[in-house]
């Protein structure tokens, strides 16, 4: 309905659309092409990630390594001219893994062959379990619904992607699927990665953040494959040895800050990308190609003097993994301080790669802008491909903004193979990362945010309570918030 209503508006008044939505002028064409410019040939995004990689490692929340990964986002920035620079601090109970063991035996033999293992975040501190394998396929609510009476006390497995996936059915995130795991009685949770090369990913298996129940855990692909043979002649059992850490820890989103001007001082756009990483890998990927894009944005904005008429708040943002920690915190104090009515818009880049485009996450009233936005990049690099996807989605920092009514935008690329083959998982490291498509990202996304900040008038606007309920239901996202205790509307 509001795409029809824009595109009526559209063809009787067009002037009105011009002056409504951003001006795409000589002066625009203009910052566009020195960002373009200073991007190609003085681009930090790949060299600051390198130099993280090196000297910190991963980026864990709440550890030594997450606390020099903070000092070094607030450092950088204050390297590239902010002052306006803070941290926010936030402290929260966060999860930390210790050691797990798979077995998995015959019913009828002492045959038991010991499998490589990662556990899931947010499993049990403690957990000792034996139990019957029960294979549960893609893991969706369908799958589950057929196989309840075989489900209770046993341990499923499941695959974290979609296996031979039917037409219509959306995926799960991993901790959806676990919740449907608890929820119909299982006793522990074997995800299967889909990616070759005896993989182990990890990522947490909570929708809360909290603790889960049960134990879960996920194995590689060809592990899973090497299970699901062996379960077509004989009953298997699996059993789970884990020991982890869970604790109050301390962590801190970084913000830095451009003033706006007169009359648009006070509307806000956020810039961000989580800072923190798994502790498999240095997260060089997941989300260094995103977070140290935004920092170099930023350091664009400063070195080309760029005087936004809204004021933009680059946000590095701490505890993403863990569920969404960072940007649920700074969501509680514009929720509090009524400062939420002043985010006029969201962008976010997480595992933003090689950008082509945007995805505008499902506001309709936004295509024409992006559209023509696109437009005039081409006219600075013809080969921008100006691709407009219109998905909202779940699972990352854009959420909380989001679902408290924030239009929301993120870049949309391509990532290689072997690279998202390594997504949080022990193989994603620097040697992944390519300089051109860091310098793509932070090229078009700059400008991008130069388009909005100076935008005399933004075509989407915050939605209130009820309209972001109906705009959740038509984004088929109920469910899922439903099944992460994030719907806050009663039925």
């Amino acid at each position: 309905m509001l795409k029809r209503s824009f595109s009526i508006l559209c063809f009787i008044s067009i002037p009105l659309f011009f002056s409504f939505t951003a001006p795409f002028d000589d002066e625009l064409l203009s910052v566009f092409a020195k960002i373009n410019a200073d991007v190609q040939a003085n681009g930090q995004a790949y060299e600051t990630l390198g130099q993280a990689s090196e000297s910190i490692g991963h980026r864990l929340t709440g550890s030594k390594n997450g606390q020099k990964a903070e000092d070094f986002a607030f450092n950088l920035f204050k390297k590239y001219g902010y002052q306006d620079l803070k941290f926010m601090p936030f402290e929260v109970e966060s999860w930390m893994r210790d050691t797990v063991t798979l077995s998995v035996v015959p019913n009828k033999s002492d045959n038991f062959r010991e499998i490589k293992v990662v556990s899931l975040a947010h499993s049990p501190v403690e957990a000792r379990i034996k139990g019957q394998i029960v294979d549960v396929g893609n893991g969706l609510e369908p799958d589950f619904a057929a196989m309840r009476d075989a489900i209770k006390g046993k341990i499923v497995l499941v695959n974290i992607g979609l296996q031979a996936p039917i037409k219509g059915n959306r995926n799960l995130h991993r901790s959806e699927k676990t919740a449907l795991a608890i929820q119909y009685g299982a006793s522990g949770v074997i995800m299967v990665n889909g990616v070759p090369g005896n993989i182990l990913l990890t990522g947490t298996a909570s929708v809360t953040g909290s603790l889960i129940p049960i134990p879960s855990v996920c194995i590689s692909l060809e592990s899973g494959k090497m299970i699901r043979e062996w379960i077509k002649t004989e009953n298997l059992f699996a059993m789970i040895d884990m020991h982890n850490f869970s604790k109050m820890i301390k962590a801190r989103n970084v913000v830095a800050t451009i003033k706006g001007q007169k009359k648009y001082a006070k509307e806000k756009i956020i810039i961000g990308g989580h800072l923190d990483s798994w502790d498999l890998a240095t997260g060089a990927m997941d989300n260094g190609i995103g977070s140290f894009s935004v920092m170099d944005i930023a350091r664009v904005f400063k070195v080309l003097n760029l005087k936004p008429k809204r004021t933009i708040e680059f946000v590095m943002f701490m505890g993403e993994e863990q569920g969404l920690l960072g940007s649920r915190a700074m969501i509680r104090e514009l929720i509090k301080s009524g400062d939420i009515n002043k985010v006029a818009y969201m962008m976010n880049l997480d595992m933003a790669n090689n950008a082509k485009g945007f995805n505008i996450s499902g506001r309709d009233e936004m295509k024409a802008f992006f559209e023509t936005l696109g437009e005039n990049i081409k006219k600075i690099d013809p080969s921008y491909a100006n691709e407009i996807h219109n998905q909202a989605g779940l699972h990352s920092d854009h959420q909380g903004f989001m679902i408290n009514g924030v239009p929301t935008a993120s870049p949309t690329g391509s990532i290689a193979p072997e690279a998202i083959g390594c997504y949080h998982a022990d193989c994603d490291r620097f040697n992944l990362i390519k300089k051109q498509d860091l310098n793509n990202t932070v090229r078009y996304s700059a400008m991008l945010l130069y388009a909005l900040a100076n935008a005399e008038d933004l075509p989407a606007k915050r939605l209130d309570d009820n309209q972001t309920k109906e705009f959740l239901i038509k984004q088929n996202l109920k469910k899922e918030l439903i099944i992460g205790k994030d719907w806050r509307w009663e039925e």
